[in-house]
C-alpha cells in the first residue's frame, strides 16, 4: 500500500482542491474524511462522492453528532463553559473530535500523515495538530494551504483547469464554520470592529427586536445533564436541537465579538448559539440553588480556566482531564427543573425546584415563621470583621 495522507475533508473549494495538490506535492495517496457534527450543511453522501470526484483513493464518512453531544457539548455544558465570558467554544469543541477520528482513520486505512485546510493566522491548525499529537503523535500534520502555499487563487485556479466539482468561483465574504451548538462567522466587512453586523449573517436565530409572545421550557437535568424538556425524554442532542429551534425564535444566543486569538492576534467574531447560550443559563441557575457555595465560588475560577485549555487546542491534556474529575465531582447534586422564560433575545430563568436544594426557605423568609436566629449575627459580625478592625489599628484612623 502507498503512504496515504488523511485530510479532514469539508467539501468546500479548499479542501477539495487540497487532494490533488497533497497529492503532487506528497506522492502520496490522499483519504478524504468527512464528519457530521450536526452542521447541517450539503448532504454527506454528496460530499463523499464530491472528494472521490476530487481524486481521493477512499472517501469516509462519519456521523459523530451524538458523539459530539455526549462526549464533547456535556463537558462544556457542566463546565458553563465561556471563552472571555461570552464565547460557548462553539468551533473548538469540534477540533478535537474530528482530529481523533483523523488519527483514528489513519491508523485504520494505513495513512502516516494528516491534513487540514487551515490557515497559518487561525486557532484551528494548533487545535488540530495539537490533538492529533497527543492522540498518535508519530503522525505527520500537514497545512496546504499554510504549508504548500495553496492560495484561493491558485484553489479557483486548479479546480477550473482540472474540472473539479466545486461550485464556488469567487471568494464568499464570510467564512463561516458552524455545528449543532453554534455558528461562527468572520471575515468580510466584519473586519472592521466599527462594522455592525446586519441580519443577512444569521441563520440560527430569528431578529430579537422582532418580539413575539414569550414561551416557557422546562429544562430537567440529571447530575448536570439535561434529560427532559417539558415532560419529555430527550438525549443530550435532542436537548441542544430542541433549544435551538425554541430560543434560536427568539434570537438568543447572537455574540459579536473582538476575540483573542491563541496565535497572538485580536479578531472580531460574530457567534450565534442559541442552544448553547439558553443550556447554560438554565444550567448555571440550577447549580446556584443546589450547589455548597465555595463549591461554586471555586467552580467559576475552574471554569475560565477549562475553557481557556478547549480554546487553546488543550482538550487531551492532563490538566484539563484533571479539571474534568473536579467538575464531574460538582455536578452529582446537580439535579432538579429550571424553567426559562424565551423572549426578545433573552432566555430567563423564572423558577428552579430540585430535591437537591440547598435553599431553606424557613431560613430565608422574613415572615413570622422564619426559623434564622438572628440573635447570633452580631457575634458573627464581630468575629467576621476582627483582621480588619485589627489592620486598622495598626495603620492608625484617618483623619
Amino acid at each position: 500500500m502507498s503512504e496515504r495522507i488523511v485530510l479532514a475533508y469539508s467539501g468546500g473549494l479548499d479542501t477539495s482542491v487540497g487532494i490533488g495538490w497533497l497529492k503532487k506535492a506528497t506522492g502520496k495517496e490522499v483519504v478524504a474524511m468527512a464528519i457530521d457534527v450536526g452542521q447541517d450543511g450539503e448532504d454527506m453522501d454528496v460530499i463523499r462522492q464530491r472528494a472521490l470526484d476530487c481524486g481521493a483513493v477512499e472517501s469516509v464518512v462519519i456521523d459523530a453528532k451524538e458523539e459530539f453531544a455526549n462526549d464533547y457539548i456535556m463537558p462544556a455544558l457542566k463546565a458553563n463553559a465561556m471563552y472571555q465570558k461570552r464565547y460557548p467554544l462553539v468551533s473548538a469543541l469540534s477540533r478535537p473530535l474530528i482530529a481523533k477520528h483523523l488519527a483514528l482513520t489513519a491508523n485504520r486505512l494505513g495513512g502516516n500523515s494528516v491534513a487540514h485546510g487551515c490557515t497559518g493566522k487561525g486557532n484551528d491548525q494548533v487545535r488540530f495538530e495539537a490533538a492529533v499529537s497527543a492522540i498518535n503523535p508519530d503522525l505527520t500534520s500537514i497545512a496546504p494551504i499554510r504549508d504548500l502555499a495553496l492560495t484561493r487563487d491558485k484553489a479557483i485556479e486548479y479546480a477550473a483547469e482540472h474540472n473539479l466539482p466545486i461550485a464556488q468561483s469567487k471568494k464568499s465574504p464570510y467564512s463561516v464554520d458552524q455545528n449543532v451548538w453554534g455558528r461562527a462567522v468572520e471575515t468580510g466587512f466584519l473586519e472592521d470592529p466599527w462594522n455592525g453586523p446586519i441580519e443577512d449573517l444569521y441563520e440560527y436565530t430569528q431578529d430579537p427586536a422582532d418580539v413575539k409572545p414569550a414561551d416557557e421550557v422546562i429544562i430537567k437535568f440529571d447530575q448536570g445533564i439535561p434529560v427532559e424538556i417539558d415532560g419529555k425524554s430527550i438525549t443530550p442532542l435532542q436537548a441542544v436541537e430542541i433549544m435551538n429551534q425554541l430560543a434560536g425564535k427568539h434570537g438568543v444566543g447572537r455574540i459579536d465579538l473582538v476575540e483573542d486569538r491563541l496565535v497572538g492576534i485580536k479578531s472580531r467574531e460574530i457567534y450565534e448559539a442559541p442552544g448553547a447560550i439558553a443550556l447554560i443559563n438554565a444550567h448555571e441557575e440550577l447549580e446556584n440553588l443546589t450547589m455548597e457555595r465555595d463549591v461554586n465560588r471555586f467552580k467559576r475560577g475552574v471554569e475560565s480556566r477549562w475553557a481557556d485549555l478547549v480554546y487553546e487546542g488543550l482538550w487531551f491534556s492532563e490538566l484539563k482531564s484533571a479539571l474534568d474529575a473536579f467538575i464531574d465531582h460538582t455536578q452529582r447534586h446537580v439535579s432538579g427543573e429550571i424553567r426559562l422564560k424565551l423572549q426578545a433575545g433573552h432566555a430567563s430563568v423564572t423558577g428552579r425546584r430540585s430535591d437537591q436544594s440547598l435553599y431553606d426557605y424557613n431560613l430565608a423568609t422574613y415572615d413570622s415563621d422564619d426559623s434564622f436566629d438572628s440573635s447570633l449575627a452580631k457575634g458573627f459580625i464581630e468575629l467576621w470583621s476582627m483582621p480588619s478592625k485589627l489592620s486598622a489599628k495598626r495603620h492608625g484612623i484617618e483623619k
